[in-house]
């Protein structure tokens, strides 16, 4: 469960936390603010800016992973079943639970590199990977490498 404070996000799950962080960090990477994890008063986590954690003088868990490579199917299942979604896995797994089940098999079976399919997509768009625009040319050094 989550619950929004002006300045912190508290969760009861940790693994909610740390992917709410995640998401937080990967969309204000331009305006270059980072956010952390911390213990919560309750016995719970909250999700809070660097400067408010300065502030309070508490300093940020180090327990975000560097990226999802390692994901268990435990977590996606928290994921899946989670009444309250986070609004990005909300989006990334509805993408995937309304494709026919047939060319999710062919993907799998196949292996079609869905990176590098991601990576085209992007490339034809004509935007960086700070989604500024850079132009078709641009972008197809940046994503098709």
């Amino acid at each position: 469960m989550m619950a929004k404070d002006n300045y912190m996000d508290f969760f009861d799950s940790k693994v909610k936390a740390i992917d709410h962080c995640k998401w937080l960090n990967f969309k204000y990477r331009i305006a270059k603010i980072r956010f952390g994890v911390i213990h919560g008063p309750d016995n719970n986590w909250a999700v809070l800016e660097e400067a408010t954690a300065l502030e309070l003088e508490m300093p940020f868990l180090d327990i975000l992973p560097k990226d999802y490579s390692e994901m268990s199917y435990k977590h996606l299942d928290s994921i899946r079943q989670d009444k309250d979604p986070l609004p990005h896995w909300e989006s990334i797994t509805g993408m995937l639970a309304v494709m026919d089940g047939e060319i999710l098999r062919f993907v799998l079976k196949n292996q079609v590199p869905i990176d590098r399919l991601i990576r085209h997509e992007l490339a034809l768009r004509g935007f960086d990977e700070n989604h500024r625009w850079c132009g078709f040319n641009k972008a197809r050094e940046i994503w098709l490498k």
